[in-house]
C-alpha cells in the first residue's frame, strides 16, 4: 500500500535528534513521498539539507507562511526571496513542487489582515504564474480566503492560466467543501483530525468524492488516534488513511490508491513553468513588467 504525505515538516527542529529513522520509519510503513512545504527563511535550510539527502522521497516546495507575515518587517523582501528561488532553486535543489505553505491565519491575531491579504494573493499569482500547486493555511479565515480563491482563479483562467492546489488540513463543512470544490482544480488535504473523537470531520469526509481528497500529517502537529499526545510523523499517515477507509465503507488499499493518484496527478503530472503572456517580459504580482531571463523564455 503506497502513501503520499502531501504536507510534511519532518525538517523542523521536533526530528532532529531522529530525522534520518523517521524517514526511514515512513519508507517501512509504505510512505514513498513526503511533500516539504516551507515557512520562513529561517527554517528554509533545514528543508533544502533534507531534500539534498533524500532527493528520492522529500520534495520541497517554496512559500511564506501567513503567520511569518506577522510583525515581520521583511515580509516583502521574503516573498521577492520565495519569487528568486522559484526561478532559480538554491544549489543541489532541482526544482519545487509547489508553492507553500500560503494562506491566511487570523487565529492568534487580526492585526496583519492586510499583509497577510497582500502575501497570499501575491504568492497565488506566483503559483498561476510558475504553474504550480498552491497549498493553502487557512485558520479562522474561510470565508475570506473562499473569496479570494473565487477571484484569484477566475482571474487566472482570464490570463490563460490555471490556479490549482490543496486546501490544506481541511476541516470545514459541506457548504464549504462545495463552494471550493467548484473553484475548480483543487483537493483537499485530510489529516489526523479526522481521527478525533470529538471531530465533526469525519461526517464531512464521507461526503466528499473519494478524487477530491489527498493524505497529510501535518507533522509534528495533529497526530491521529491511536498516537494523540505525541509528536507527529509520516509513518502515522496510515492511521488517516484507514480512518478515512473506515467512514467510507472502502478497503484502506483504495483510499490509499486513490489518494496515492490525486497526489501525483497534482505535484508530478508534469506542469510547465510558464510566464505571463509576450515574448519579452512577464507581468509579475505587483503588476511591473520585468524582462525574462533567456532561460525563462518559452
Amino acid at each position: 500500500m503506497e502513501l503520499i504525505d502531501t504536507h510534511s515538516h519532518i525538517y523542523e527542529p521536533e526530528f532532529d535528534e531522529d530525522r534520518e529513522a523517521a524517514v526511514a520509519r515512513a519508507i517501512e510503513n509504505g510512505v514513498s513521498t513526503m511533500l516539504l512545504p516551507a515557512i520562513d527563511p529561517a527554517s528554509d535550510e533545514r528543508m533544502f539539507a533534507l531534500c539534498r539527502r533524500h532527493p528520492e522521497c522529500c520534495l520541497p516546495m517554496m512559500g511564506l507562511h501567513p503567520t511569518s507575515v506577522n510583525d515581520n518587517p521583511t515580509w516583502r523582501s521574503d516573498l521577492q526571496r520565495v519569487e528568486g528561488f522559484l526561478i532559480r532553486p538554491p544549489q543541489g535543489i532541482s526544482r519545487f513542487y509547489g508553492v507553500g505553505e500560503i494562506g491566511l491565519d487570523f487565529y492568534w491575531s487580526d492585526r496583519f489582515v492586510e499583509e497577510q491579504t497582500e502575501a497570499f494573493v501575491r504568492q497565488l499569482r506566483l503559483a498561476a504564474r510558475f504553474d504550480l500547486p498552491a497549498v493553502i493555511h487557512t485558520r479562522a479565515a474561510w470565508s475570506r480566503m473562499a473569496e479570494i480563491i473565487e477571484t484569484e482563479t477566475a482571474r487566472a483562467r482570464a490570463g490563460g492560466y490555471r490556479l490549482r492546489g490543496i486546501f490544506h488540513a481541511f476541516s470545514e463543512d459541506l457548504q464549504m467543501y462545495e463552494r471550493l470544490r467548484s473553484c475548480g482544480e483543487f483537493l483537499f488535504g485530510i489529516g489526523g483530525v479526522v481521527t478525533f473523537r470529538k471531530s465533526r470531520l469525519a461526517d464531512t469526509v464521507r461526503e466528499m468524492a473519494l478524487d477530491d481528497l489527498v493524505l497529510e500529517t501535518d507533522c509534528p502537529y495533529l497526530t491521529p488516534a491511536p498516537h494523540r499526545g505525541e509528536r507527529n510523523e509520516p509513518a502515522y499517515l496510515r492511521f488517516v488513511c484507514q480512518k478515512i477507509a473506515e467512514v467510507k465503507g472502502l478497503p484502506a488499499g483504495e483510499v490509499a490508491s486513490a489518494t496515492t493518484a490525486n497526489a501525483r496527478r497534482l505535484f508530478l503530472g508534469g506542469g510547465e513553468r510558464r510566464m505571463q503572456t509576450g515574448s519579452a517580459g512577464f507581468q509579475d504580482p505587483c503588476g511591473e513588467t520585468q524582462a525574462v531571463p533567456e532561460r525563462e523564455k518559452r
